[in-house]
């Protein structure tokens, strides 16, 4: 399976949503094919490069994502609104005379849900504070709190730690394991702070 690829700082995992503001020809090309093929593209996180220019090298792991949204204001940016659908490992890539990356893609088998253990239930709290704060640009008609593949998942697209780390949390199959991960990051991040 070959799509177009869209590295960025960011990442959305399957069942979460992403604002995206594009100005480049190269990715408003991009979306206009997506929407005469009605189809998705890739979006990865950025290893090595930037976001704008030359095409960055991208990690291996990244989302399948449909366009849910979209607007175009007067100056002709493109605002979209894109959902997380299938997680992905990369194979191969190329880049175009436009800087546009694609690759070769093998998706990856869809997680299971998972409850969320009693001893992390505190994250529950804390992310709802979160999505507070980040309304109305993210917002979850029903949001599952509960569910940890859900949870660890809006946390790995929220949390502002390095890509590798974040590209390790993507990485992982295991909903409990990532939820876990993730509150010994918090804790880690916690304790940094108050020696600081």
């Amino acid at each position: 399976m070959r799509i177009p690829l869209f590295p960025l700082s960011s990442i959305v995992l399957p069942g979460g949503l992403l604002p995206l503001r594009l100005f480049e020809r190269r990715y408003l090309d991009m979306v206009r094919d997506c929407f005469r093929q009605q189809s998705g593209f890739g979006v990865c996180l950025v290893k090595q490069g930037g976001e704008v220019g030359d095409a960055a090298l991208p990690y291996p792991c990244g989302t399948l994502i449909k366009i849910i949204d979209w607007d175009q204001d007067d100056g002709g940016l493109l605002n979209i609104v894109v959902q997380g659908e299938q997680k992905f490992r990369i194979t191969e890539t190329s880049v175009d005379d436009a800087q546009l990356l694609s690759g070769e893609v093998e998706l990856l088998p869809l997680e299971v849900p998972a409850p969320v253990p009693d001893d992390l239930s505190y994250l529950q709290d804390s992310m709802q504070q979160i999505l507070r704060q980040v309304a109305p640009s993210i917002e979850y008609q029903q949001p599952q709190f509960d569910d940890a593949l859900w949870l660890g998942s809006r946390y790995v697209e929220l949390l502002p730690v390095p890509g590798d780390v974040k590209h390790e949390l993507v990485a992982m199959n295991d909903p409990v394991g990532r939820l876990r991960s993730i509150a010994d990051l918090m804790a880690a991040f916690s304790v940094a702070v108050q020696d600081s």
